[in-house]
C-alpha cells in the first residue's frame, strides 16, 4: 500500500501560530515535533520509505524539506500552485498510477492527531484488504463522533444486516471487525444538522482517510471531474519526458480548484466504511488542539508562561517570554505570539478562519 501524506494546507484556523510563511504542518502544535514529523514517524517502521509520499505545493516545499530531513525527493509530489485537495490527490494518483496502475493508496492528512498508532495501522490494513476484495469501491475510515462538529464531513452508513460485510470471512488477522456499506457522504453540515446526526447514531465523522486502487480512483475523476481528468492524463503522458516540468506547470494551471469531498466523495455511491477507534482529531482549529491535549485532572490546557485563577476549560498557548494571566475565564482560547494575540470562545474556534479573511482586508494583513 502507498501512503499519501497531504501537507499543502494553510491552517488559517490556527492563526496566529500558523502563518503563510510558517504553516501549521511544520509547527510543533502538540509537542516537540511538528505535525508533519509526527505523521511521517507514524508510518516509519511499518511501511517502506519508498511507499511513503508527501504531497505539497511549490510555496511550501522548503518548509517540508526542513521538517523531514533526508526525505527522498522522488516521493515529494509538488503542485505548481495550490488547487485544493481534488487536484492534489489527483496529481499524486496520476504519478503513482504511472508506476503501478493497480497500486492501493491511502490518504493521510499531515495535521491529524492519532492517539493509538497500533489501532490506527490495524484499521489501515483492514482497509487495504477490503480494497483488494472490492477493487471497484472506495473504502473510508469512520470515527464515532464525540460532539456535533461543523468542520468535519460525515459518513451515513447502512446498518441493515443485508448490507453488512463481515471482514473475518476474508481477512483472518483482523477478525470481528465490521465493514459497512455507505449510504451517503455529507460534507460539513451546519450545527443544527450536525446535532441531528449525533442524535441519530447513524453517522461517523469523516477523518479523510480514503483508500482506493489507483486505477479506480482515476476512473472516478473521469466520471465526476472529466475536465480535471483530461488535464491529469496530459500530465501523466509527459512523465519521464523532457517537457515534463513545462507540461505540469502549463496544464496544472488550468485546473479549477475544488475539494475531493465536493468534487467526488459526495457524488460517489460505491463506498464502504471501516469503523475505527484510535483517538483521532483533526488539528484544524484550536478547540481540536485543546481536546487532543486535555487532561481530566487539570482545569486548563496551558503551554508557556501562564498564571490562572478561578478559570477552567481554557486553552492558553503562550509562545512568548511574557506571562499571561487569566481570571474568571471559562471555555476560552487565548493564543499569544510575539506580534499577535487571539482571544475567542472555544466553541467559536472555527470562525478564526473568517477572522483571518478580515485581517487580509485590513491594514494588518502582514500578520497572516
Amino acid at each position: 500500500m502507498e501512503i499519501l501524506i497531504l501537507a499543502g494546507g494553510g491552517g488559517k484556523r490556527l492563526w496566529p501560530v500558523s502563518r503563510n510563511k510558517n504553516p501549521k504542518q511544520v509547527q510543533p502544535i502538540l509537542g516537540n515535533k511538528t505535525l508533519l514529523e509526527e505523521t511521517y514517524s507514524r508510518f516509519l517502521g511499518h511501511f517502506d520509505k519508498k511507499n511513503i509520499y508527501i504531497s505539497t505545493n511549490s510555496n511550501q516545499v522548503n518548509f517540508i524539506k526542513k521538517a523531514i530531513k533526508n526525505f527522498d525527493k522522488k516521493n515529494l509530489i509538488i503542485e505548481p500552485e495550490k488547487k485544493d485537495t481534488a487536484a492534489a490527490i489527483g496529481l499524486a494518483a496520476t504519478i503513482i498510477a504511472k508506476k503501478n496502475p493497480e497500486a492501493i493508496i491511502v490518504t493521510a492528512n499531515s495535521d491529524a492527531y492519532i492517539e493509538n498508532t497500533k489501532a490506527y495501522l490495524k484499521i489501515l490494513k483492514l482497509g487495504e484488504e477490503t480494497v483488494k476484495n472490492n477493487p471497484r469501491k472506495t473504502v473510508l475510515v469512520g470515527v464515532k463522533p464525540r460532539y456535533p462538529e461543523t468542520g468535519y464531513g460525515y459518513i451515513k452508513v447502512k446498518y441493515s444486516s443485508s448490507t453488512e460485510v463481515m471482514a473475518d470471512k476474508q481477512i483472518s488477522n483482523v477478525r470481528c471487525q465490521k465493514v459497512l456499506e455507505v449510504e451517503r457522504f455529507v460534507e460539513k453540515p451546519d450545527l443544527e444538522t450536525a446535532e441531528k446526526y449525533i442524535e441519530s447514531g447513524e453517522y461517523f465523522w469523516n477523518p479523510a482517510i480514503f483508500i482506493w486502487r489507483v486505477d479506480y480512483l482515476l476512473n472516478l475523476y473521469e466520471k465526476y471531474l472529466p475536465e480535471m481528468h483530461f488535464i491529469l492524463m496530459k500530465i501523466q503522458e509527459s512523465i519521464g519526458k523532457k517537457n515534463e516540468a513545462r507540461i505540469l506547470k502549463q496544464e496544472f494551471s488550468k485546473i479549477k480548484p475544488i475539494s475531493i469531498d465536493y468534487g467526488i466523495m459526495e457524488k460517489e455511491k460505491e463506498m464502504l466504511v471501516v469503523p475505527g477507534d484510535f483517538g483521532w482529531a483533526d488539528i484544524g482549529h484550536w478547540r481540536a488542539v485543546e481536546e487532543a491535549l486535555s487532561d481530566k485532572n487539570k482545569k486548563n490546557v496551558i503551554k508557556g508562561n501562564c498564571v490562572s485563577y478561578n478559570s477552567d476549560g481554557n486553552l492558553i498557548y503562550n509562545f512568548t517570554k511574557k506571562v499571561v494571566g487569566i481570571c474568571g475565564l471559562k471555555d476560552m482560547v487565548v493564543i499569544e505570539t510575539d506580534d499577535a494575540l487571539l482571544v475567542c470562545p472555544k466553541d467559536k474556534a472555527q470562525l478564526v478562519k473568517n477572522l483571518v479573511e478580515e485581517i487580509k482586508k485590513s491594514k494588518y494583513k502582514k500578520y497572516i
